[in-house]
């Protein structure tokens, strides 16, 4: 199972931008799905990005599509989560995942990070 840690978190004004990154660790990262799942207070975790591995489609969440990108750098390990045009809605604590469950579509992970908080003050 890969073990995975989350930086890059922090508070920042709205309209603001962040970059959170996700380190891997395992000599098969290139070989995962890897995705991004934010976790608002008081509500259940949900889907914000994923990018498969080979090609690296990447899919959003409506609410972040043309604001977040997520990439990723298989030499060095990581995954990113480029967000842009933050809005208080998008104050979450935020996951990193890998190595999707078959047939999820990635939306299912078998790997979590501890989590990352973002917070956005309008």
């Amino acid at each position: 199972q890969v073990q995975l840690v989350e930086s890059g978190g922090g508070w920042v004004q709205a309209g603001g931008s962040l970059r959170l990154s996700c380190a891997a660790s395992g000599r098969t990262f290139s070989t995962y799905d890897m995705g991004w799942f934010g976790q608002a207070p008081g509500k259940e975790r949900e889907f914000v990005a994923a990018m498969s591995w080979g090609v690296g489609t990447t899919y959003y969440a409506d609410s972040v599509y043309g604001r977040f990108i997520i990439s990723r750098d298989n030499v060095r390990n990581t995954v990113y989560l480029q967000m842009n045009s933050l809005k208080p809605e998008d104050t979450a604590v935020y996951y990193c995942a890998a190595d999707s469950v078959p047939g999820s579509r990635l939306r299912y992970f078998k790997s979590w990070g501890p989590g990352t908080q973002v917070t956005v003050s309008s």
